[in-house]
């Protein structure tokens, strides 16, 4: 298992396009990943579960993977929030 703390800052948050983004990314993986916010976890391969933690610019969250390309999984996901899913 890996994990990794992210604050999301971009202006609109992890929510609708970015959340879209980061869920394809996700899938890109044979990990299980889970996004972590105030002891809330869900499958960060589920839009709707990414969507339902609410995450808005500046809330820090974690990101979590356990598999064979864990490590990658998170540095990825990591790389893409802080970019600010490049917008």
């Amino acid at each position: 298992m890996y994990s990794q703390e992210a604050v999301v800052n971009n202006q609109v948050g992890l929510h609708a396009r970015p959340a879209t983004f980061f869920i394809q990314k996700a899938n890109e993986f044979k990990s299980s990943i889970w996004v972590e916010k105030e002891e809330r976890r869900v499958n960060a391969k589920s839009l709707l579960g990414v969507l339902s933690l609410g995450i808005v610019k500046g809330t820090p969250i974690k990101l979590i993977a356990d598999g064979p390309d864990e490590k990658e999984a998170v540095e990825a996901l990591y790389k893409m929030i802080s970019s600010d899913f490049s917008e």
